[in-house]
C-alpha cells in the first residue's frame, strides 16, 4: 500500500508529464488499482481518529488523476445513453446492496453489505456504511464518509469535495438521520447518533448553538447524539438587523439511543419542525 501510494504521489506531482515517471499503460494501471481499492472500501479518503478527521489525500489525488487520464466514452443502459468518464458501479447482488431502479453509484464508491439505495446517486470516493438508507433523490458527493445504519431521508444532499487534496469531506457519523432536504456540505461534520430535523442547513462556518444555554458549541459540527434544527440568529448591520443560519441543538439523547420516528417528530414538532 505504501509503495503505490508513493507511486499515486509522484505521478501528481509530476501529473503535466506524467511519461516521465512512467509509461502511459502504468499509469492507467496504478491509478486502476488505486480506485478499485476505494471501490471495494479497502482504502478511504478519510476518517476520524482520536475525534479528528484524517484525510488520505493520495486517495484523492487518484481520483483527480483518474479524471485527467481517462477519455469519454459512451455508455447504454437499456434505453438510457451516457457519456462519461466514470463508469458505473456494478456487481450488487455480490456486495449485498439493495439498489432500486432509478439509482446509482460510480465506480470508486464504496457501498457496504445491507446499503439500501432508492432512485438516489453516491459519486466517486464516497464510503457508505453497513445498512444505511439512501432515500429517494438523496445525493451524496464526491468522498463524503457515510457511516453505518444512517438515514438520508428523501432530498438530502451530502456535498462533496475533490480540491483543493487536503479538504475533509463530509463525515456523519454511525446511526444518524438526516431529515428531508437537509443539506450537509463544505466539509460539515454529523456525529454519531445525532439527528437532524428536515430542512437543516449545515455547513462548515454554520454555528451550531446549545438552544438552553445560547452558547456556541462548534461550526459546522453537530455533536454525538443530539437531536437539531435548522434556526436564525439576530445579526445587526448598517441596514438593519437580519436573521442569520445556525443549528439549534435543541435535545442530547442517551448514548446509544436508538431513533423511534413517533418520538422524534414529537421532538421535533416541539421545535417547530418534523422529519
Amino acid at each position: 500500500m505504501a509503495d503505490l501510494e508513493a507511486q499515486i504521489t509522484e505521478l501528481w506531482e509530476h501529473r503535466d508529464d506524467l511519461a516521465s515517471v512512467m509509461p502511459e499503460a502504468q499509469v492507467a494501471a496504478t491509478v486502476r488499482e488505486a480506485i478499485d481499492l476505494l471501490d471495494r472500501g479497502e482504502v478511504r479518503v478519510a476518517e476520524v481518529v482520536d475525534g479528528e478527521v484524517v484525510v488520505h489525500q493520495w486517495a484523492k489525488l487518484a481520483i483527480l488523476l483518474l479524471f485527467r487520464t481517462t477519455k469519454m466514452s459512451v455508455a447504454e443502459v437499456g434505453p438510457f445513453e451516457y457519456r462519461d468518464k466514470i463508469p458505473l458501479k456494478r456487481d450488487y447482488e455480490a456486495a449485498g446492496v439493495r439498489v432500486v431502479p432509478g439509482a446509482s453509484a460510480r465506480w470508486g464508491a464504496y457501498l457496504a453489505p445491507g446499503v439500501v439505495m432508492m432512485p438516489s446517486y453516491v459519486n466517486i470516493g464516497a464510503h457508505v456504511g453497513a445498512d444505511t438508507m439512501v432515500d429517494t433523490w438523496a445525493t451524496v458527493g464526491s468522498c463524503a464518509q457515510i457511516g453505518a445504519r444512517v438515514h438520508l431521508s428523501g432530498g438530502v444532499g451530502i456535498g462533496g469535495v475533490l480540491e483543493p487534496p487536503q479538504a475533509a469531506p463530509i463525515m456523519v457519523g454511525d446511526d444518524a438521520f438526516i431529515g428531508s432536504r437537509s443539506m450537509v456540505v463544505e466539509g460539515a461534520r454529523v456525529g454519531t447518533g445525532a439527528v437532524l430535523g428536515a430542512g437543516t442547513i449545515l455547513s462548515g462556518s454554520v454555528p451550531v448553538i446549545d438552544a438552553e444555554t445560547g452558547e456556541e458549541l462548534h461550526r459546522g459540527v453537530v455533536p454525538d447524539w443530539t437531536v437539531c434544527v435548522t434556526a436564525t440568529r439576530p445579526r445587526a448591520f448598517s441596514g438593519g438587523e437580519f436573521g442569520l443560519p445556525c443549528v439549534l441543538v435543541i435535545k442530547r439523547l442517551t448514548e446509544g439511543e436508538r431513533h423511534d420516528k413517533a418520538q422524534l417528530n414529537e421532538v421535533l414538532r416541539e421545535g417547530g419542525v418534523t422529519t
